[in-house]
């Protein structure tokens, strides 16, 4: 059905899209404009429990907006992005679906959320959470769909020509079958800091965490893909070793903390222990005073820059500080951070992909927390008001952004982005000027 009207200066048209099974009774008809209003009047009351009060509230706000917007009100999934095949860079090949649920951002969405004065929103990701990590630890995949789904299965659909050419236009994400050990890190650390943050336990809730932790005690020292899911092949990536010792770090803590829980303390002690000390002997480069990508490899990974924030070291330490002045020379790109080095011409690309990419804005946003951690909060003022002027006339950030091009790339918000912008005000000014 189409339709052709002229309209003049100062008048409007609404139009109002309904979808319902077929199996039930049409959706009452709406007057579009109180409908409106309504909503308008929502998200401003919805706003106002953000209890954020520092500088670029309104970015704040928008990406809290944002993350709220993302995620699927029947089950509590929050999506990656609502976009599937926004290239990485025009024209190249790293095209991919992200309408879909990561455990990965488990973490730092409840930290946001619970921090700007979210309890509803954290409570039901941790309540989607349990539901997608229930069952065999071993088949735990890295992402699920909004309600769980377990099958997404990656196809290209050829007969689409993709954004500015693009191609392959991809739908479902091969990455779901991958072994990425770092996930069980932010599953554990997320419902540690659920707990710790007072939200209501669930039943089976340390079953399901006690089953993750026996899963990973004997399958910890395989390679993996990683944090970036690399197609390339499996490594022994460091940031996925670090987030192992995030998991028994966190497993020995409730132990210690909470005396309804039972569990090998003594066990999960020694992991910590041996997880830390393979990591400083085997993932760190003393030539150089930097950690690495993966054990015995001279690239450099983004992903590093979390280690003192999950308190795998202090921020003082000298490697810590060292790691960060070595991303910033290695990966840095216009003032913002690559996640690592995709270059065509680098023949120590892991990825396994052709092309490049553009500056990846949730690791810029890790190196504003990394500045502010190690003593130059003056430096990460000045790249966090760098990142913020990045987004769009409505306040919305991309994965990714192309600093010659002035232009975001990849999909489209990215709650990734959002969650680093969120994250990195709390950590410059929410002890000073947050409510």
């Amino acid at each position: 059905t189409h339709s052709e009207f002229t309209l003049d200066e100062g008048e409007r048209v609404a139009f109002v899209l309904t979808w319902h099974p077929s199996h039930e009774r049409r959706p009452r008809l709406v007057d579009p404009y109180e409908a409106l209003e309504s909503s308008v009047a929502d998200w401003r009351r919805w706003a106002r429990h953000c209890r954020y009060d520092g500088p670029h509230r309104d970015a704040v706000v928008r990406s809290l907006i944002t993350l709220k917007a993302l995620t699927y009100a029947p089950t509590g999934g929050i999506v990656a992005a609502p976009t599937t095949s926004l290239p990485e860079r025009l024209g190249g090949v790293r095209n991919w679906d992200y309408r879909y649920c990561w455990l990965r951002d488990s973490t730092l969405a409840l930290g946001a959320l619970l921090t700007a004065g979210y309890q509803e929103e954290a409570e039901a990701w941790r309540n989607w959470l349990l539901r997608a990590v229930a069952g065999n630890p071993a088949a735990l995949q890295i992402m699920y769909g909004v309600a769980g789904e377990r099958r997404l299965p990656e196809a290209e659909l050829p007969w689409l020509p993709g954004f500015a050419g693009s191609s392959p236009v991809r739908t479902g994400n091969g990455a779901v079958e991958q072994l990425q050990l770092d996930v069980y890190g932010e599953v554990m650390d997320s419902l540690s800091l659920a707990r710790s943050a007072g939200l209501p336990t669930r039943p089976h809730m340390w079953s399901i965490q006690r089953a993750l932790m026996d899963f990973l005690a004997s399958a910890w020292r395989q390679p993996d893909q990683g944090l970036w899911e690399v197609r390339g092949g499996r490594r022994h990536f460091v940031h996925s070793k670090v987030m192992v010792w995030v998991a028994a770090d966190r497993a020995v803590r409730t132990l210690e903390q909470h005396q309804e829980t039972s569990g090998d303390l003594a066990g999960w002690r020694r992991l910590r222990e041996e997880v830390h000390r393979e990591v400083c002997e085997k993932g760190y480069d003393p030539e150089r005073n930097t950690f690495t990508q993966s054990y015995g490899s001279r690239e450099l990974d983004a992903a590093l820059l979390l280690i003192p924030r999950v308190g795998f070291l202090p921020p003082d330490d000298p490697r810590v500080i060292g790691t960060v002045d070595a991303i910033r020379a290695d990966l840095g790109h216009d003032g913002f951070l690559r996640r690592y080095d995709s270059e065509e011409d680098d023949d120590s690309v892991v990825d396994g992909l052709p092309g490049g990419e553009g500056a990846f804005l949730a690791c810029s946003f890790w190196l504003v927390d990394a500045l502010h951690l190690t003593g130059r909060p003056k430096e990460a003022r000045e790249l966090f008001e760098r990142l913020v002027r990045v987004a769009n006339d409505v306040g919305l950030l991309a994965e990714e952004y192309d600093p010659g091009a002035d232009r975001q790339l990849g999909n489209f918000p990215q709650a990734f982005s959002h969650l680093g912008l969120v994250n990195s005000a709390l950590t410059l000014f929410g002890t000073e000027e947050a409510g």
